[in-house]
């Protein structure tokens, strides 16, 4: 049976965080910054160094917070015409197919190399950077469950 999908942008937005977030590159990038502000703030505290440093770390916390919250989502959803579109979504034991005005995409499961769910999405990756999202409202929670089932078994 194919279920009628289509995008909420806040959601999408939502969705695209939690991608961007869980990227390798990205994830470090925030870790090596937090932990530069750690490091500063304790030595400020200890009069060891001056205000600048941390001050830096803290308008580069904010400055990378800012893009991958704000900016990076919303430019991504805007060059994305996926997302202005109403679509079908239909899979079986085999694979998954989106059918809409734009065109028909088809996948079969074991192409799927990783995927997780957010609150609204099943994200569904092929590489580490090719993806593909696929809102959870439409479908009901048995349908779910098969697709969770065709993803663990393949």
């Amino acid at each position: 049976m194919a279920y009628p999908i289509s995008y909420n942008k806040s959601e999408v937005l939502q969705a695209l965080r939690y991608h961007f977030i869980k990227q390798r590159e990205i994830k470090s990038l925030m870790i090596f910054v937090n932990v530069y502000a750690i490091i500063t703030a304790v030595l400020l505290f200890m009069k060891k160094i001056r205000p600048e440093p941390f001050l830096l770390g803290s308008i580069l916390w904010i400055l990378l917070m800012a893009f991958f919250w704000f900016v990076l989502p919303n430019l991504f959803y805007k060059k994305t015409m996926l997302f202005k579109e109403n679509w079908q979504f239909d899979f079986n034991e085999q694979g998954a197919t989106l059918v809409g005005n734009l065109g028909e995409a088809n996948w079969e499961w074991k192409l799927v190399t990783t995927y997780f769910e957010s609150p609204y999405f099943f994200h569904f990756y092929f590489s580490q950077k090719s993806f593909f999202i696929v809102p959870k409202i439409n479908i009901p929670i048995e349908s779910q469950h098969l697709i969770r089932g065709y993803l663990k078994d393949k």
